[in-house]
């Protein structure tokens, strides 16, 4: 292995801090989205996991779809966290910050300036469309299907612009193509690109032609053998081809355009907040931001029009770009509605397109220098001046960059060119990311209005307010709640709290919904109360305030059941106003032994004490609260322990119906 050079240790080192800091970003851009709960399709996902083997999950024969490649990652991230789900949101963000330097090093390579790369990643990160894969355990899939679908942009582009043939990068596209299909089956629309490089390549190789058309037959095969259909299945539990309707596809297309320049073309409950309602001051950012990407594309037409050499290896990468963003498009306009995070793929690649105009606008390196050259081709040219300068035969692209750095002269055919260019393309990107920020980050303040964050919030506040709190304690407990009008599914409330078990099970525990606490009787150690707070979008857990309201320990009795020879509490009778008092005592009774109960200061019964065990019951007015009293003449003789200023007796259990 040869020894770097030093230009390529410099490179090392900036990449590692670029993406050092890109990371960093993308924890302190996502700070406060938390997943701690899981609810309606990332609950499926997990329960799936939680009841199927192994080969049921990743191969669900029979399903609506079949995207075994994705259910193969949420398997192994599933299997990571177990119960841990709040680690969930931090896997998120450091894959998509893996992504974000993945599209820095594409960006890098396109524009020839890591600076430029490195500012689209952070746009890529400062995105208000990456809510869903951050905050959503789905979000892997998301992840996984952009990074796949730019990695097939990417492999056809080196294809169709590297005069040597790299093969390796066609066919590594067409098994990327391949993978994505059981990713999200909505990318099979990819498949024209693959023709399109072909025909602009002037490839006829029919070999070359059925790499592609052989992987999409294949995944028809497949998706026809597995599920029976081969047309995708749409969103919300719709199929494309009962709610396909080509206008609203049209005008769905036109909103993504939209949304590719920072404009909210769709209603509030899916990207936050409609423009109509956004402040002028943001409208305006984001106009000036466009207007800035005006400019850059202006600039790349006359640069088509004045570069006749170049102008079809131009305009050949601009179709390519602008079909990707156009497949990409119509793929997730087909069906009842657009969502921001479909839309996350298409501005990616608007973003590396961006990245490819600046590299024709400014070319870096040495490609600049054979640009300015004017004769032959560009590295044979280098060879040939560095042999004369030299004496011997080189040859490689570091020896070209060395030589254009160290050896350009005055009197070389080479004209030094300009900064202007390259400073007009760092500080116009620069401008753009300036004028993004601020809008994207009031963007984000808005996702509490998008439809699935309020559940979200709810379920996180559920999960807080019992596995948060208790831990392992809330497995066999019934969770009562009050109301319901968040409208908690059956599943759901079976499902829940099935994720913080390690076993999958949390046997015993259920939840039940009560109209008020007088539907409940005391508050023992295996209940929990919550109420919903609509106002927060979450719960509040009030057991400890409804045990103390329908019951308070005065003296000499105590909550593991034992009382003292006398001992005062309040209790809340039920909705019969009856309360029942049961006692054990486990000594050995001699005679005479008789207990007084008092009701209100007066003497309601006396029971003699003839059994070990006894009970007696106090009639009152419903959800009356009594002051009760009892006194025996008795008490544990060998008790081990004395917790008050009189002796341990007997143990109660009291119900108020």
């Amino acid at each position: 292995m040869k020894p770097l050079s030093t230009k390529q240790r410099l490179q090392q080192k900036n990449d590692m801090i670029a993406a050092v800091l890109l990371m960093g970003f993308a924890f302190f851009i996502n700070r406060g989205i938390e997943i701690k709960g899981l609810y309606m399709d990332d609950l499926y996902l997990w329960s799936c996991w939680g009841e199927q083997s192994f080969w049921q999950y990743v191969f669900p024969i029979g399903s609506t779809r079949f995207r075994f490649l994705f259910y193969l990652a949420a398997w192994l991230e599933l299997a990571f966290t177990g119960p841990h789900v709040e680690w969930m949101v931090p896997i998120n963000i450091l894959l998509n910050g893996l992504l974000a330097v993945f599209l820095y090093n594409l960006g890098r390579r396109f524009s020839g300036r890591g600076i430029l790369g490195f500012f689209i990643g952070i746009l890529f990160l400062l995105s208000r469309m990456s809510y869903y894969q951050i905050g959503q355990v789905y979000g892997l899939m998301e992840t996984m299907a952009l990074w796949m679908a730019i990695g097939i942009l990417y492999g056809l582009f080196v294809y169709l612009n590297e005069k040597q043939e790299k093969t390796g990068y066609f066919y590594g596209a067409c098994w990327l193509y391949f993978g994505i299909c059981f990713v999200h089956e909505r990318y099979m629309a990819l498949l024209p690109l693959f023709f399109l490089v072909l025909l602009m390549k002037r490839q006829f190789q029919a070999k070359r032609w059925f790499w592609p058309l052989g992987q999409f037959l294949l995944v028809q095969l497949i998706r026809w053998m597995t599920i029976g259909s081969l047309a995708p299945a749409g969103t919300g539990g719709t199929q494309v081809s009962d709610t396909f309707s080509f206008w609203k596809s049209l005008g769905y297309a036109v909103s993504q355009v939209a949304y590719v320049f920072g404009i909210n073309a769709g209603p509030e409950h899916l990207n936050g907040l409609a423009w109509a309602d956004t402040p002028l001051r943001i409208r305006g950012l984001v106009y000036g931001a466009d207007l800035v990407l005006a400019l850059f594309f202006l600039l790349f037409l006359v640069q088509i029009v004045k570069n006749k050499e170049k102008r079809g290896s131009y305009l050949s990468n601009t179709a390519l770009f602008l079909v990707f963003i156009a497949m990409c498009i119509g793929s997730s306009s087909v069906t009842v509605r657009v969502e921001m995070r479909w839309v996350y793929v298409s501005y990616a690649a608007a973003l590396l397109f961006l990245t490819y105009i600046c590299g024709v606008l400014a070319p870096a390196g040495h490609e600049a220098v054979k640009e300015a050259g004017g004769r032959r081709n560009g590295s044979e040219w280098f060879r040939s001046r560095m042999s004369q300068e030299t004496g011997e035969e080189v040859s490689g692209d570091s020896a070209e960059a060395n030589f254009a750095a160290q050896h350009t002269r005055p009197s070389a055919p080479v004209r030094r060119r300009s900064a202007g260019p390259a400073c007009f393309c760092v500080c116009g990107v620069l401008l753009y990311l300036i004028l993004s920020f601020p809008a994207e980050i009031f963007f984000r303040g808005q996702f509490p209005n998008l439809y699935l964050w309020p559940n979200q919030m709810r379920y996180n506040s559920l999960a807080e307010e019992t596995y948060g709190r208790y831990g392992k304690e809330i497995f066999g407990k019934t969770i009562y709640i009050i109301g319901n009008s968040y409208e908690m599914s059956e599943f759901t409330a079976e499902t829940f709290f099935k994720v913080f078990d390690k076993e999958r099970k949390a046997e015993g525990t259920k939840v039940e919904f009560i109209d008020s606490i007088r539907d409940i009787g005391l508050v023992t150690d295996q209940m929990l109360v919550l109420r919903e707070d609509e106002e927060h979008n979450g719960f509040q857990d009030i057991t400890q305030f409804v045990k103390h309201l329908k019951f308070q320990a005065d003296y000499g009795i105590y909550q593991d059941g034992w009382m003292d020879e006398s001992c005062s509490f309040s209790i809340l009778s039920g909705a019969e106003g009856r309360v029942s008092l049961k006692f054990l005592y486990p000594g050995t009774l001699s005679g005479g032994e008789e207990t007084k109960i008092y009701v209100d200061g007066a003497l309601d019964q006396t029971i003699p004490v003839t059994e070990n065990i006894y009970q007696c019951e106090i009639e009152a007015e419903p959800y009356q609260t009594l002051l009760i009293q009892i006194e025996n003449n008795y008490y544990l003789p060998d008790a081990l322990e004395q917790r008050g200023e009189k002796k341990l007796t007997a143990f109660i259990e009291m119900e108020a119906e």
